[in-house]
């Protein structure tokens, strides 16, 4: 405890979760209403960040379940610290979703009130069997008799349910037929392979912030390995947004146009340019040169790029379904908020979607990035150094 206590980033990650927690109690006592949201754009910023970590948290446990069910031996050096990232990332999303409930005294309906029919009910069981997975792949890697057979037959049981988690989440916002961004085809595929790049280009940069300070040694070779499949895996994820813009484009529908301006011109513009180019085209350049994959500097940034662009996808994917209100005529939705409500019948209404994060919305997410950040390595510094 003494050791974990001198760490700079367990203090200061803890300290910044403490304050999340504080917001947190803030936002109990006020209600939602501290919050942006409104009734035009009803998710916001916690609930992007669970998608976030979700893929975050799937393909971390992908790549540690791929070695041992196809045997690639080289990854399997790596498969500790990639299931303590997916325990860490899966547990983030968790915490999302309850400070997004504004009555979290009734979650216990949740339990006794479960609709079978809503993808929101699938999404709570896969992501509670998904979490009893990680924590039993941990358990019998970390147990001193550990036995590979029963790794073996958890990383069976981990690999459909890492994919169907990211696709089950996909399926909350592409069975919404009333928001002309979000019902795709192809949006649970989408998911997956964003998962695939986000979770492995973190993983990467866990690797080298590990090995920095001497908790986890990563050989270059294999981080090199790992560069490539990268570099695979955003090639693919660029092929299904590619397919999904030019689907919603092609069909020339007023609904599908109005997304298609809204995505490449309107308020979510910025993140779409963003994710293409720098979460996408400049990583696929940098890692797809042999010789940047063995410079372990081009590596670094291009997973930092990766990660940062499928956030911004989180964010554009959201916002734009959102933009765009499935309404016609009358005076538009009526926001709903205090501040809406204060300045008069003219700012009660929207015709198109509103929402900028307030400063306690970003306060508690940076408090929950924090919590993250703290348990990841906290858990590294008890399991990895035994």
């Amino acid at each position: 405890m003494t050791s974990l206590m001198k760490n700079p980033l367990v203090v200061g990650s803890g300290v910044l979760a403490l304050v999340g927690a504080g917001v947190y109690a803030y936002q109990l006592m006020f209600g939602l209403g501290v919050t942006g949201m409104n009734n035009s754009t009803s998710w916001g910023l916690y609930l992007t960040c669970f998608m976030f970590f979700v893929g975050l948290s799937a393909g971390g446990l992908i790549v540690a379940s791929s070695a041992s069910i196809f045997g690639i031996k080289k990854y399997k050096a790596v498969a500790l610290p990639a299931v303590i990232l997916s325990l860490t990332c899966i547990c983030c999303a968790g915490v999302c979703v309850l400070v997004d409930l504004g009555g979290i005294q009734r979650i216990w309906r949740m339990v006794t009130g479960l609709n079978f029919m809503s993808p929101l009910a699938w999404d709570m069981i896969v992501i509670t069997c998904y979490l009893v997975i990680n924590l039993l792949y941990l358990y019998f890697m970390c147990s001193k008799k550990a036995d590979p057979a029963k790794v073996a037959v958890v990383s069976r049981f981990a690999l459909p349910v890492a994919i169907l988690v990211h696709s089950v989440t996909a399926w909350i916002f592409g069975l919404e037929v009333a928001r002309e961004a979000w019902h795709t085809a192809i949006l649970a595929p989408i998911f997956v392979a964003s998962a695939l790049d986000s979770g492995l280009a973190l993983l990467v940069l866990a690797l080298f912030g590990l090995r920095s300070r001497g908790v986890f040694q990563t050989a270059d070779e294999l981080i090199t390995s790992l560069a490539g499949l990268l570099c695979t895996c955003i090639a693919v994820d660029a092929y299904f947004i590619g397919c999904e813009i030019l689907t919603t484009a092609y069909n020339g529908t007023e609904g599908g146009m109005a997304v298609i301006d809204t995505l490449l011109f309107g308020g979510t513009a910025p993140f779409f340019w963003f994710e293409v180019i720098c979460g996408l085209a400049v990583p696929f350049c940098l890692l797809v040169f042999a010789k940047n994959r063995r410079n372990m500097k081009v590596v670094g940034v291009a997973s930092a790029l990766v990660v940062a662009g499928v956030f911004c996808k989180r964010c554009w994917l959201m916002f734009t379904g959102f933009a765009v209100p499935n309404i016609v005529g009358a005076n538009g939705i009526t926001l709903g908020t205090t501040a809406a409500q204060a300045g008069g019948a003219a700012d009660m209404w929207a015709l198109m979607g509103v929402y900028a994060p307030t400063v306690p919305e970003v306060m508690l997410t940076v408090g929950i990035f924090a919590l993250g950040v703290c348990a990841f390595t906290v858990l590294c510094q008890k399991l990895l150094r035994k």
